[in-house]
């Protein structure tokens, strides 16, 4: 057992049966998932064995709902199993109702789809693994068949998501399940109304784009050209983070032309040009950050719609026929919420999101609430 030196969290691991390189070491994603399942299963049963026998015995395990096997060692156990939902509760819902057999795929092309809970959306709207059906198979197994296999034995849904977000889709949902709120999970530092000035490079405020696609989203080369001239085009100051992998996309000379615009900025950021990954969503609504959305796949498409479209604290930029959001677009989108008229709106917005998503986590508010319940259940019964 490690043990922070910080705090009183103690840390064990399980196997993933790749403890070399992790899913990279992994021959198709098919067999990480499958090992995964296998030695993870009895790894886990032979962690929680020896703690049991050392006096520590786990009360609750709270699993990631996409591998919903540790509720059946729970269940060997006698155990509390609490499900941790990861993305929003609309796209939880939409997964639902198609692994229920509610929503049939594949999806006509022009059709409305209306959900309890949720707005009407198109198809386009839906998580690339509905939309595009058949598309990674793997995953959509994960994120449909096995997120929801025995979701009803779980004994606590939790969500990572507030209750003012998603007030009618978590209200749907909980008819079914003891679910919980509990989001937004991001760290505290970042929670407590306050965001420090930056003012040494001498930055109006919100005045810088900062663009991150995540740790998992790859652009094509040609994405990455548009995206790259896009920024240059918008005039505007930007912060990118690439990842290593990713730097030979970049056009040749381009670090060069725009190097004098890159600088390291708080409340100079103005908007967020993001994939809009569940985590990102969040982390730019608790800091409120207005968004330029540019969804790649799995859930973002879902969440770029409700970014712009119900929350109004962002911009989706438009693909062309090919899928490929152009620079011009880029730049619009960018030039808009950091110098239009439409940004202005879309920043009262985003500030109001800011101070829903703190709210939620003070004391005795929604999601602090819930947490306490979750708790005081474990230790007093």
């Amino acid at each position: 057992m490690h043990r922070s030196p910080s705090t009183s969290i103690a840390f064990e691991t399980i196997s993933d049966g790749y403890d070399d390189g992790g899913i990279l070491q992994a021959e198709t994603i098919e067999a990480y998932l499958d090992s995964f399942q296998k030695v993870g299963t009895n790894t886990l049963i032979e962690l929680l064995g020896k703690l049991s026998c050392s006096g520590n015995p786990v009360d609750c395990i709270v699993y990631d709902a996409f591998m919903p096997w540790p509720l059946d060692v729970d269940r060997k156990f006698g155990i509390v199993g609490a499900v941790f939902f990861t993305q929003s509760c609309a796209v939880d819902n939409i997964y639902y109702h198609v692994q229920q057999g509610l929503l049939k795929l594949p999806l006509p092309p022009d059709s409305e789809i209306l959900l309890p809970g949720l707005p009407p959306l198109q198809p386009s709207d839906m998580p690339s693994f509905i939309h595009v059906f058949g598309s990674h198979p793997a995953f959509f197994k994960m994120v449909v068949d096995d997120q929801f296999s025995n979701v009803d034995k779980a004994d606590w849904i939790l969500c990572n998501t507030f209750y003012e977000l998603e007030e009618e889709v978590v209200d749907w949902m909980a008819k079914f399940w003891l679910l919980r709120t509990i989001g937004p999970t991001i760290p505290s530092k970042y929670l407590d109304k306050r965001r420090e000035e930056d003012t040494e490079y001498g930055l109006r405020k919100e005045s810088v784009a900062y663009v991150s696609f995540g740790s998992l989203a790859e652009l094509g080369a040609e994405q990455m050209e548009e995206l790259s001239w896009g920024l240059k085009r918008s005039k505007c100051y930007f912060l990118w983070v690439v990842r290593e992998k990713e730097a030979a996309k970049l056009p040749k000379g381009f670090v060069e032309e725009t190097s004098e615009k890159a600088f390291v900025a708080c409340e100079a950021v103005g908007c967020f040009v993001t994939h809009c990954g569940w985590n990102s969503t969040l982390e730019a609504m608790s800091l409120g950050v207005p968004m330029v959305a540019v969804p790649q796949w799995t859930d973002q498409s879902t969440n770029a719609r409700f970014i712009m479209d119900v929350w109004k604290m962002g911009l989706t930029a438009s693909a062309d026929e090919n899928g490929i959001v152009r620079q011009e677009e880029i730049a619009r989108c960018v030039r808009e919420i950091l110098e239009g008229d439409r940004g202005t709106e879309i920043r009262m917005n985003a500030l109001k999101w800011k101070m829903l998503a703190t709210t939620a986590v003070d004391e005795g508010r929604s999601s602090d609430k819930n947490i306490d319940e979750f708790i005081a259940k474990l230790v007093y019964n």
